[in-house]
């Protein structure tokens, strides 16, 4: 079944019945896994799917909400299919991180936690990704950019556009 939904132009709803297969004799303390597997099969969590997921474990809306909003991992809006991980630990920001941030800002168009409109790149600083000797470092995806100057950004974003 396909639903309109603001977030996305259509979301269809038969990816949720696997997950519901596979944890239709759980007690309601599924509900954790549930949300990661819908949203490793829809890439976030619309809000339809948020309310086909209450309807099935019966468990009020607000509820399931109030779990998705606890937890990071969790997220309501759509990410880039590549998530730019920009360091700002200790190392990096002596080997001033700050410039290869404003870099990515200015390129992607975006700040951090947003993402680019053509849904390419979801840009995220994180305390540390523990490659200090990398400094100043970035991951895209799970690929590390280390050694890093303002002026290579443009180059390694290319590398990622499709």
């Amino acid at each position: 079944m396909s639903v309109k939904s603001p977030q996305s132009s259509s979301i269809d709803l038969v990816k949720l019945e696997p997950i519901f297969e596979t944890y239709k004799n759980m007690p309601r303390g599924s509900l954790i896994p549930v949300l990661q597997a819908a949203q490793e099969a829809y890439g976030y969590l619309p809000t339809v799917v948020l309310e086909a997921i209450a309807g099935q474990i019966g468990a009020p809306i607000s509820q399931v909400y109030g779990v998705v909003t606890f937890y990071s991992q969790f997220k309501l809006v759509p990410r880039g299919k590549h998530v730019i991980r920009a360091c700002q630990g200790t190392a990096c920001h002596v080997r001033n991180s700050n410039l290869i941030l404003e870099t990515l800002k200015s390129n992607l168009g975006v700040t951090p936690g947003d993402t680019t409109t053509d849904l390419q790149f979801t840009l995220e600083t994180v305390a540390c990704i523990g490659a200090c000797s990398l400094a100043p470092v970035m991951m895209v995806d799970n690929e590390a950019h280390g050694r890093l100057r303002p002026e290579r950004i443009p180059e390694i974003l290319d590398k990622y556009r499709s």
